[in-house]
């Protein structure tokens, strides 16, 4: 009776523990993991000018906020000589992008060699500007001192390029935009493609066409609005939002929420870095040059729509001179080493949180298997396989100390049973049968726990690695990253698990033996509609697992036994 209200209190703890998890996960902004509830979708509206930054900036960031929220001080050209807004589309082998006229804007960005998981027809789409998303990279000049205003991402330009299409043979396309002359000033945009590569080159030339000098400063920034990702999984989450990099400070994330509230913290100076937007597997960066000074922001821009990005001054432009300044614009997949090769810290975007410096070098090894194997399935069960080499004498030792558990688990159930109303005296002689057996009851635990942050370094690897998008292994594994469509590798992993769980020594307690049953049920249950590279990796280390416990029980003469629960 006493076990059967201790396994009810056990019930009734795990299912507090769900629902404190999903409150915890609505409290987080998160949608409920167990329980989930449909969220609204926020309205998106349409951005209206150029950036700001938080309270503390300088005098001539203030005055963006004027340009921003429509300033009538802003210069008009005349009307019969305004250029007409157009979108204009070009493509590279790699990228099909959409620019506005409306500030040489980039509106749109197809990714050609990375297809949607549910129709390979289908290009992914990172930016866009639609009723349902709004994404887009925007640049413009703001005034450094005083009132001038100048062209911005709302003056309209004139494209004054021809060619849409990168041919055959060459390497290069140029896109150039041309504002009409506001404030005295005309501002030339030069975008620069290039062949296999998903870094655009952005010159700003600023041309001083009045009387007077001026010191204007380039705006660089990523708009966005806060919606999830569609499709995201409600059992695993990444991060959606804002990143900042500097040397100084490093890598750091932006929640939307933080900014929401006021609260984001971040690097606001910096003569090197870059800023970006980073979703599941695809990101944007705006890049300046090491050594120019850039002042950082991250700012609400209305009713759920955010922006980040970077404030540069240039130096003061004489009548009839001009002035450049160069960055780079990344729109792509987070391919690590491509990341490495084209700024210091780009690749953290692909992000590791806290085990970064055991994911790096485990992506690495999972790379070169790769490289050797042509299949990402593989390579996943070689780097399960090598893993499982490497910890081999650890594991040995844990499951050495489960064989001797399990060896004398019928003398301590004996004591158990014949000493149950003298407690004090059954822990007594408990620790003597230890004593003698040379047993440690933590020996088995002590090994596995050294390992799990390795194994859970290996499980963000496989999560966040966007070589697995569409990547096919054997059969009915065509895509990695999704769920297996027919349910056969969670099958196998739940039955591997109940394997592994039976050949442990069984609990003297009968309420812990029906809870090492439970867990790795509910645990099972979760890997249902995991991508199947992480059940595949999983699946790989129980299976090894299971054999060498099996090979050990074996050779230290404790015979392989299944200990199947006992539910009374």
């Amino acid at each position: 009776m006493n076990d059967f209200r201790r396994t009810i209190l056990w019930v009734i703890f795990g299912f507090s523990l769900v629902l404190l998890w999903d409150q915890w996960q609505l409290h987080n902004g998160r949608q409920a993991t167990f329980f989930p509830t449909p969220t609204p979708r926020a309205a998106v509206t349409q951005p209206e000018a150029a950036p700001t930054t938080p309270a503390g900036s300088t005098a001539a960031v203030l005055q963006a906020q004027q340009v921003f929220t429509g300033s009538d001080r802003i210069a008009k050209p005349d009307a019969s000589a305004a250029p007409v807004r157009e979108r204009v589309t070009v493509s590279t082998d790699v990228l099909r992008l959409t620019f506005d006229t409306e500030g040489g804007s980039l509106v749109r960005s197809e990714l050609l060699r990375h297809h949607d998981q549910k129709d390979p027809k289908v290009q992914v789409v990172l930016f866009e500007e639609s009723k349902h998303r709004v994404y887009l990279s925007q640049t413009g000049l703001i005034a450094g001192t005083g009132g001038a205003s100048y062209p911005t991402h709302k003056t309209t330009m004139k494209l004054a390029t021809s060619e849409r299409e990168l041919k055959d043979g060459v390497d290069e396309l140029l896109l150039k935009f041309e504002s009409p002359e506001v404030g005295g000033v005309k501002l030339v945009k030069t975008y620069t493609l290039h062949r296999g590569s998903y870094v655009l080159g952005v010159r700003h030339e600023v041309q001083n066409v009045g009387g007077a000098p001026v010191a204007p400063q380039l705006y660089l920034q990523l708009l966005r609005d806060g919606n999830k990702l569609p499709g995201e999984s409600a059992f695993y989450s990444t991060f959606t939002g804002p990143a900042v990099y500097t040397e100084a400070k490093k890598y750091q994330k932006v929640e939307f929420s933080d900014i929401e509230k006021g609260k984001a913290e971040f690097e606001k100076q910096s003569p090197n870095g870059y800023v970006a937007m980073v979703q599941h597997y695809f990101a944007s960066a705006w890049l300046l040059a090491d050594g120019v000074q850039r002042e950082i922001f991250a700012r609400k821009v209305d009713t759920n729509l955010y922006a980040v990005g970077m404030i540069t001054p240039l130096e003061t432009v004489a009548p009839g001179a001009s002035r450049s300044v160069d960055a780079r614009l990344f729109v792509g997949p987070q391919e690590e080493k491509k990341m490495e090769a084209v700024a210091t810290g780009l690749e953290l975007v692909k992000d590791y949180g806290w085990l970064t410096i055991l994911a790096k070098p485990l992506y690495w090894l999972l790379d070169q298997l790769y490289s050797l194997l042509h299949n990402w399935g593989w390579a996943i069960v070689a780097l399960v396989l090598l893993l499982k080499i490497a910890f081999y004498w650890l594991n040995a030792k844990a499951y050495a100390s489960m064989a001797k558990m399990k060896a004398i688990t019928p003398r301590i159930t004996e004591l158990r049973e014949r000493l149950k109303d003298k407690p004090q005296q059954m822990q007594q002689e408990m620790m003597r049968v230890y004593r003698e057996e040379k047993v440690n009851p933590m020996g088995g635990c002590l090994p596995i726990m050294i390992q799990i942050p390795v194994f859970i370094a290996l499980y963000w690897v496989l999560l966040s690695s966007v070589e697995m998008r569409n990547a096919p292994w054997v059969l009915w594994i065509q895509d990695l990253s999704t769920e297996d469509p027919y349910y056969i590798l969670p099958l196998l992993m739940t039955v591997t698990t109940m394997l592994q769980t039976a050949l442990n020594p069984q609990p003297p307690d009968p309420v812990q033996a029906k809870l090492m049953w439970f867990m790795p049920l509910i645990f099972s249950v979760m890997f249902f509609f995991f991508p199947s590279g992480l059940v595949l990796y999983w699946l790989t280390n129980n299976i090894l697992s299971i054999a060498q416990q099996w090979i050990i029980n074996t050779r230290m003469g404790v015979p392989p036994q299944f200990n199947l629960p006992k539910f009374k």
